[in-house]
C-alpha cells in the first residue's frame, strides 16, 4: 500500500490544524456537569473562531483562498453575509431560513447558502404547571396570567440574542402579548443561561417556577412532566404566523416522550447548518464539501 505523502509545508500546515483541534482537549479545558441530564461535558475558555489563510500564488486559475470558521447565531450569520467569516456553523437551521427569506430579525434577504447540515433533533417546549389551568399560549395573554417563567437570557435586541429567545418572543407576539407585558402583569422571569441550568431544575422541584419556555427539551422536559407540568400546543393562528416567518411545525411524540398523554404540536428547532456566502468560489465550496464528507462519521 502506497503511503500518501504531502510536501513538507503541507505536512506542517495539517499538523498545526490538528494541534489547534487538540487545544479543546488540553489543560485549558475543564468539565462541567449538565445537571438536568446528569452528564459531564467539556467546556473551555478558548474562543470558537478559527481563521486560516491558505496563501497561494495568485492567478486567474489559482485565486488566493482565505478561510475563517465560527459558530454562533444571528451575529455570525450577518458576519458571513458581510464577508467577515467564510463559514459559520449555526444552530438551529431555521435561522438560515429567516436570513435567506429576510424575515424575523432580518430586514432583507441575505446572500447565503448551505453547504452541509449536521443532523440534530430539537423542538421548542412551552410548558406550564397543571395547577395554572392554562391550556393555550393565547390564554396567558387573554387572562393576564402572572407566570413564574423560566426562559433564556433576555437580550437587548433580537440580533444580539439567540434563536431561542427570538422564537419565544415571536410565539408570544403571535399569541398577542410580550415578555414586557408579562412583567407588567406581575410575572417573575427566571433567566437560564442554558436549558439544563441547575437553577431551573431547582425551580421546578421547589415550585418557584410554574412555566418554562425553551428549547433543549431533552434536558428538562421529562423532569418537568414528572413534576406536574404540561406542554401547550403551538397551533392555530400562532403556528400560522410562525410558518410565515419560516418555522417548520413539529410534534412532541409519545415515541420520544413516553410519559406524554398524547402527541403535542410545537415548533421544530433541529439542524446545525454550515453556511457560506453565495459568492464563494465554486472550487472552495467543493473542497469544503469534500472535506466535510470525508469526516462525516
Amino acid at each position: 500500500m502506497t503511503t500518501k505523502r504531502y510536501n513538507a509545508g503541507i505536512q506542517r500546515a495539517k499538523g498545526l490544524l490538528e494541534i489547534a483541534a487538540g487545544l479543546y482537549d488540553s489543560s485549558l479545558s475543564y468539565q462541567t456537569k449538565r445537571a438536568a441530564e446528569g452528564m459531564l461535558q467539556t467546556d473551555t475558555d478558548l474562543g470558537r473562531v478559527l481563521r486560516l489563510s491558505l496563501d497561494t500564488k495568485k492567478s486567474e486559475t489559482r485565486p488566493e483562498v482565505s478561510i475563517s470558521f465560527t459558530t454562533g447565531s444571528f451575529r455570525e450569520i450577518l458576519a458571513v453575509a458581510e464577508g467577515k467569516y467564510s463559514l459559520a456553523w449555526v444552530n438551529p437551521s431555521v435561522l438560515l431560513t429567516l436570513a435567506y427569506r429576510g424575515t424575523g430579525p432580518f430586514p432583507k434577504a441575505l446572500p447565503l447558502r448551505t453547504v452541509a447540515v449536521f443532523p440534530s433533533y430539537d423542538i421548542m417546549g412551552f410548558a406550564v404547571h397543571a395547577s395554572t389551568g392554562i391550556t393555550s399560549v393565547s390564554q396567558i395573554g387573554k387572562d393576564h396570567i402572572p407566570l413564574r417563567l423560566s426562559t433564556g437570557v433576555i437580550p437587548k435586541s433580537p440580533l444580539t440574542g439567540n434563536a431561542t429567545m427570538f422564537t419565544v418572543s415571536a410565539v408570544l407576539a403571535a399569541a398577542g402579548f410580550s415578555l414586557a407585558e408579562l412583567r407588567r402583569w406581575g410575572a417573575k422571569l427566571h433567566s437560564a443561561p442554558r436549558p439544563s441550568d441547575p437553577s431551573r431544575r431547582k425551580g421546578i422541584e421547589t415550585g418557584t417556577i410554574n412555566a418554562i419556555f425553551d428549547e433543549g427539551i431533552k434536558s428538562w422536559g421529562h423532569t418537568a412532566w414528572e413534576l406536574g407540568f404540561r406542554f401547550l400546543p403551538i397551533d392555530g393562528i400562532v403556528l400560522k404566523h410562525m410558518k410565515a416567518l419560516g418555522y417548520r411545525p413539529a410534534m412532541m411524540t409519545k415515541t420520544r416522550f413516553n410519559s406524554l398523554a398524547g402527541d403535542v404540536p410545537t415548533l421544530d428547532f433541529s439542524g446545525w447548518p454550515m453556511i457560506v456566502h453565495a459568492d464563494m468560489p465554486n472550487k472552495v465550496a467543493y473542497a469544503l464539501c469534500e472535506a466535510i464528507e470525508k469526516r462525516r462519521e
